[in-house]
């Protein structure tokens, strides 16, 4: 089934689903949002009644409510399928539930519970155990960007970070990133929570805090099992932080997420952490920080005449290709793309790779707006650039671009 949005207008209907028992009625809500390529569903109790939303392309769509008893027996058969326990509604709870549709599709569930005003919510994460591995090439990088981050993978050592907000895609860049460095000729080891997909090559650990099986212990654990290249999935604690930094500066190739608003912002996040300025200097060796914007739809997509204002894009001409930039599109929205203008993501990216001057300023703990100055003197291709070459490129529009991009503020944070 083709991945189409869903529209706030196609909620005026009720969709069969909710006139069916908790087993079937669960089915049908899930192949249903599996088969538009929703990333999250949720089921939110009311005083009356449960309201089902779903996110897609990163935007959060009503689909319809349910009776508050009916709504109840659909989280309470989520729970019981994902191990739950049914009695408990007052603690926040995790699951999973590896279901197959009766198409055959796999879908790994994880499933999280939180006691509300009038009773539990459900949140379910749902991943698609038959996806394929991006590329870097697909990830939507400009050109330069691409080959930055190249250059910094083939690196024999040193620390590569992830950055951006949660569902920025950036478990995605990391996947995509250990898919080209797993050429059998090193030995990967990953520490995630949880494992989302699962890699042929590449030794997959997953912390537990229940056990106190967190980060900080498997990668104590992982650096003893002599690899080459370590995946840390989340960098969250000063302990964590702190190994990272020693593991790149020993002469492994760390890759980690870091939550930041900006490349610069990591440096300034890991340092808050308790990582020594000075460690951090000579083994960080670039950040990777990146935003997902809508595409437009291709079967509705027109042009807009910029012959009236040439300027809009004369900030980004040494960037652009020859024929880029001559007009703006837009989408009205048509049945492909269920009204909405928008069919597909893809990444906006700020590359930063460590220049000597650079290292320079990280160990004298130079704030991050000196950073991102000298970032920019060197000739970094900064988000709302990046963001806007993609509008240039008819990839997207402004409306998006404002809708996603971090404000200027941002970069001070």
């Amino acid at each position: 089934m083709a991945n189409t949005p869903l529209t706030n207008a196609e909620v005026d209907f009720r969709p069969a689903w909710t006139e069916l028992d908790a087993e079937e009625g669960v089915a049908a809500l899930l192949d249903e949002a599996a088969g538009i390529g929703a990333s999250d569903l949720f089921l939110a109790t009311n005083e009356r009644d449960v309201a089902v939303s779903m996110r897609h392309l990163g935007m959060v769509r009503h689909l319809s409510v349910l009776p508050l008893d009916r709504g109840r027996r659909y989280i309470s058969h989520m729970k019981a399928m994902a191990g739950m326990d049914l009695a408990e509604r007052r603690l926040s709870l995790d699951g999973r539930w590896v279901r197959r549709s009766d198409a055959g599709q796999v879908l790994d569930l994880r499933i999280n519970t939180i006691a509300t005003l009038y009773g539990e919510d459900l949140a379910v994460k749902l991943l698609a155990r038959d996806s394929q591995f991006r590329h870097i090439e697909g990830l939507g990088l400009l050109r330069q960007q691409h080959n930055a981050l190249i250059g910094l993978l083939n690196r024999p050592g040193g620390l590569l970070l992830v950055t951006g907000p949660s569902g920025s895609g950036k478990t995605t860049t990391l996947y995509a990133c250990l898919h080209y460095l797993n050429d059998g000729t090193r030995k990967i080891n990953t520490i995630e929570d949880p494992i989302e997909y699962s890699m042929d090559g590449i030794r997959q650990s997953q912390v537990n805090p229940r056990i106190e099986v967190d980060f900080p212990e498997v990668l104590r654990s992982v650096l003893r099992q002599s690899p080459d290249v370590i995946m840390i999935g989340e960098i969250r604690d000063p302990l964590t932080a702190t190994t990272a930094v020693r593991a790149a500066n020993s002469g492994h190739l760390v890759v980690a997420t870091l939550h930041a608003p900006v490349a610069s912002g990591a440096i300034e996040s890991m340092l808050s952490l308790g990582v020594h300025a000075h460690f951090l200097s000579t083994g960080l060796l670039g950040v990777v920080a990146q935003r997902l914007v809508r595409t437009l739809c291709p079967s509705c997509k027109i042009a807009l005449d910029l012959s009236d204002a040439p300027q809009t894009f004369e900030e980004i001409q040494c960037w652009m290709s020859p024929g880029e930039g001559r007009q703006m599109y837009t989408a009205p929205g048509c049945e492909a793309c269920r009204q909405t203008g928008f069919t597909e993501r893809t990444g906006v990216f700020e590359v930063l790779p460590i220049s000597r001057e650079i290292r320079r300023m990280i160990a004298a703990r130079r704030p991050g707006t000196e950073i991102e100055r000298q970032a920019a003197q060197e000739g970094i291709v900064d988000f709302r650039r990046a963001a806007l070459l993609k509008v240039a490129q008819g990839q997207t529009n402004i409306e998006e671009l404002v809708r996603v991009i971090p404000s200027e503020e941002g970069y001070e944070s």
